[in-house]
């Protein structure tokens, strides 16, 4: 089973080489520099929003599962040092 934040990575990522596509789209004629500007404008927002969803996908999963027991609790095992976290 993948990451939560894969697909949502992975789709930044598409967006932001879209973007960068973009030039090589003007000088071919497919779209005008005011087409290009809005659109570079939309696919640099919808990058930067999935890039953070995907990190926040990602920290949500590592941090799921974990609890922090206390010192000398039986289940923690930590001993005098102090607070441990375990899955």
């Amino acid at each position: 089973m993948s990451r939560p934040g894969t697909v949502t990575g992975g789709l930044a990522a598409l967006a932001c080489a879209a973007c960068c596509a973009l030039p090589l789209f003007i000088a071919a004629g497919v779209l005008t520099g005011a087409a290009a500007a809005l659109l570079e404008r939309t696919l640099l927002a919808v990058a930067a929003g999935l890039a953070v969803a995907a990190l926040a996908m990602g920290w949500g999963h590592s941090r799921r599962g974990k609890r922090c027991v206390a010192a000398g609790d039986p289940a923690g095992g930590c001993g005098a040092t102090g607070c441990a976290c375990v899955r």
